[in-house]
């Protein structure tokens, strides 16, 4: 079902500081960046190795643009820290469904376009030990850069569900 730890979703106030942080301490670089208008952030993909399955693994910065997005709204509680950890799967709409049979709640009712053109969705934190996890089926990841012309719906909001 699950391939690999596809990223780990950091929330930060300042997405460019956080950035260079990450490239000062650790050496990596950003693979992707784009602003999500529909669910107010701006994020960064900072690819850390390549994955056995043909996949990569991934440290996701994310800054809110407005308060009250998921993201600004859970840093309002808990400040700069890890948001949510994503799990690689070939198939999101198979394996979400096994999931959602065996129980726990998924955010989404059909999986969503999500940072590079991906496919996502989220299971709810409360079913899943208090980790907000995403599922993720990767598209091409070739880098480019959607900063103001893709809306993604890449950050799953527990509150709504």
């Amino acid at each position: 079902m699950l391939t690999r730890i596809d990223h780990i979703g950091i929330a930060c106030f300042d997405l460019d500081k956080t950035v260079e942080f990450y490239r000062a301490t650790y050496g990596f670089e950003v693979f992707h960046i784009e602003t999500n208008d529909e669910q107010g952030v701006r994020e960064a993909m900072l690819k850390i190795n390549e994955t056995s399955d043909g996949g990569a693994s991934y440290l996701q910065l994310l800054e809110p643009t407005r308060e009250d997005s998921a993201v600004g709204k859970w840093m309002a509680k808990n400040g700069e820290g890890v948001h949510h950890i994503a799990f690689g799967t070939a198939d999101v709409d198979t394996d979400s469904e096994a999931i959602r049979a065996k129980g726990i709640r998924v955010l989404y009712e059909e999986p969503r376009r999500g940072s590079m053109d991906s496919r996502i969705t989220f299971l709810h934190p409360k079913d899943c030990h208090g980790v907000l996890t995403e599922l993720v089926t990767a598209a091409d990841r070739t880098p480019k850069d959607h900063s103001a012309d893709h809306s993604t719906a890449h950050s799953g909001d527990p509150e709504k569900s």
